[in-house]
């Protein structure tokens, strides 16, 4: 199976900085093989459609923007 993406949108701030540490501990939770990235350029981040920080993407696909979830909220969106 191939390694999950994960794209942590957001400036850098300690939300973002949440948002990423609980995705790693989903990931962990699962035992997958993920690469999470951190974007933090904002024209690359509109490019994605997001206006609102943090958000995060799974295989480039936008799964939550404008707040930080819990490991236990991001697992089911991994296991799609």
């Amino acid at each position: 199976m191939n390694a999950i993406e994960i794209e942590i949108l957001g400036s850098g701030c300690k939300k973002c900085q949440q948002l990423e540490a609980n995705a790693k501990e989903a990931v962990a939770n699962l035992n997958l093989t993920a690469v999470v990235l951190h974007i933090t350029d904002p024209i690359e981040i509109a490019k994605r459609g997001v206006m609102s920080t943090p958000a995060m993407t799974i295989n480039g696909k936008v799964v939550s923007k404008g707040h930080v979830i819990s490991p236990e909220q991001i697992q089911p969106l991994l296991q799609r």
